[in-house]
């Protein structure tokens, strides 16, 4: 499972889709339920980030 979750393809896909949730469920869903699943969201866009980052850094 760890192989997976660490593959570029899955990691593009984790970013690209909790950062636009994450930019989306403030203005889809009301109240402080939009803003905390902005926030889950984002941090785990922010994780998958830092991944493909240090998978670049690592690459050269």
């Amino acid at each position: 499972m760890k192989s997976l979750l660490s593959s570029k393809p899955v990691l593009w896909f984790l970013f690209l889709f909790n950062a636009a949730v994450a930019a989306v469920a403030p203005f889809v869903v009301d109240g402080g339920q939009g803003v905390m699943t902005a926030v889950g969201m984002g941090v785990v866009a922010a994780g998958a980030g830092v991944s493909l980052v240090r998978d670049m850094g690592a690459a050269k």
